[in-house]
């Protein structure tokens, strides 16, 4: 299943790129996708972007306090939710409670970069992927 990894900033880039490697050895199924690592030198990184977004199942969104609203994130996000019937985009907050988010983000269920809320999203992910299957 493949799953978006967004981010805008140092810190959430490093928090995406932390997310990135460690997904897959944990749910097998799982194909992160990080446009800082995985646009191919020399590709048209918005018809890039574009295309991952329509095919992504899932959404990550890496926010910090600092990238709260930010551009990208919030396109992002709003592309996943419309992109995908049933789709799931999750911000993953470092550094903040989900009752600090505003706008359009207050929508989704959040997660907190901690021990306890990053298995809640393993086994959110692991259930996305089984509907995924049965689909």
């Amino acid at each position: 299943m493949k799953v978006f990894i967004s981010w805008s900033g140092e810190n959430s880039k490093h928090i995406a790129h932390a997310l990135r490697d460690w997904l897959p050895m944990v749910l097998q199924a799982v194909r992160p996708w990080m446009s800082s690592y995985d646009i191919e030198k020399g590709a048209r990184w918005h018809s890039e972007m574009t295309f991952q977004l329509q095919q992504s199942c899932f959404g990550i969104l890496c926010l910090t306090p600092d990238n709260l609203s930010a551009p990208w994130v919030l396109f992002e996000a709003g592309a996943l939710s419309k992109a995908i019937d049933g789709s799931r985009v999750v911000p993953y907050l470092y550094g903040f409670d989900p009752s600090e988010l505003k706008g359009p983000l207050v929508q989704f269920q959040a997660a907190i970069a901690n021990k306890e809320d990053t298995k809640r999203l393993i086994f959110s992910l692991n259930r996305a992927i089984e509907e995924d299957r049965l689909a």
